[in-house]
């Protein structure tokens, strides 16, 4: 039996972990620590409020004594640190907030869990420090080069990417000085459930249904690796009871598209959504959709976000081979799960728009 202290886990990526950590090992006791700053969202949590292992608790990572006072009164032998401003527009116009939380806040973690589980006799348990990370630290691809490996320089091109990429070298530092047991996985761009609005795909998803521009940024061929994230959270499950302590794993889908064509892919299936199901026409009426014209008719060019990277692709060899990874949902399964997701879940994602 795990327990285990999950940052950010009102969030995106981490709520569904939770989700996915107690449907598959429901007698671990889970502890989710969340700031609820915007991109937080304790609605993604409602339906785990009355399980009797799992907790919320409403504070910052940077309260070095909270954390501290969590992994002792819980006993916690696992951190899964997800808690991370993420979004690179904002980290281009505010980038202090990126610091703070993705730089000082992982800082603060890995000072409590050295001293709980490093620093104090009396806490003989076994431990892991698991760090969420990102392929944007590794910088950016040309068309035919190959894919990042564990091994790729780091060379972030953004205040988030830059900040991610310095909590990577402190997790590390923190293994390698103290003897800190950790992992990292860097994972590609994700998609599903209970996504933020304001990032591509949901965007795009919840701007149909509102008639609502599709910004394209520049000439749109932008290119990304799509992880769907229920195959990332199996490959986080996977380097917490396989991975070897002080190792980095890339997670990915293996996945490559063009932001243009994931758009012209997202308006045609939310086309066909409306033609099978007329009950859609009522319930979004401003949509183009409701009318019988195409979504694409929304989408618009605009210009491009400064440093913004061509290409990201992360090779998933390393993961693959030596711990048996392999995601289950294709880019067709994933997108069609997650767009009749957004349409059952209006009162989930519709507060959240702006």
């Amino acid at each position: 039996m795990k327990k285990l202290l999950i940052t950010g886990g009102a969030g995106f990526i981490g709520a569904n972990f939770v989700h996915y950590w107690l449907k598959t090992h429901p007698s671990d006791r889970v502890v989710v620590l969340d700031a609820l700053t915007y991109a937080g969202n304790i609605e993604t949590l409602h339906s785990l409020m009355d399980n009797p292992n799992f907790r919320f608790v409403k504070g910052n990572i940077c309260n070095t004594e909270l954390v501290e006072m969590l992994l002792r009164d819980e006993q916690i032998d696992t951190l899964v640190h997800f808690a991370a401003e993420s979004h690179v527009d904002r980290s281009i116009t505010g980038p202090d907030a990126f610091i703070e939380t993705n730089i000082i806040g992982t800082h603060s973690l890995l000072k409590a869990a050295r001293a709980v589980w490093l620093a104090d006799p009396s806490n003989p348990l076994p431990h892991r420090f698991h760090h969420v990370s990102t392929d944007e630290v590794y910088g950016t691809l040309a068309l035919t080069d190959p894919a990042f490996t564990e091994s790729t320089a780091y060379a972030p091109n953004s205040p988030y990417s830059a900040s991610k990429a310095a909590s990577d070298h402190l997790v590390r530092a923190y293994h390698h000085t103290y003897g800190l047991q950790v992992t990292t996985s860097n994972c590609s761009n994700n998609y599903g459930y209970y996504h933020f609005p304001e990032k591509l795909i949901p965007l795009c998803l919840t701007n149909i249904l509102d008639n609502k521009p599709l910004p394209i940024y520049g000439d749109g061929k932008q290119i990304r690796d799509w992880l769907f994230v229920e195959d990332h959270c199996r490959g986080i499950e996977l380097v917490l009871n396989k991975g070897v302590v002080g190792e980095t794993y890339n997670i990915g889908g293996v996945n490559e598209w063009q932001n243009i064509d994931i758009v012209n892919l997202i308006c045609e299936l939310v086309d066909a959504e409306f033609a099978a199901d007329h009950s859609l026409a009522a319930r979004y009426p401003l949509s183009p959709c409701a009318k019988g014209e195409p979504a694409k008719s929304l989408i618009s060019y605009v210009t491009d976000r400064a440093g913004h990277d061509r290409r990201y692709a992360v090779g998933t060899e390393k993961i693959q081979h030596e711990l048996g990874y392999q995601p289950k949902e294709t880019f067709q399964t994933g997108i069609a799960k997650t767009i009749k997701w957004y349409l059952a879940n209006e009162k989930w994602w519709r507060p959240l728009k702006k």
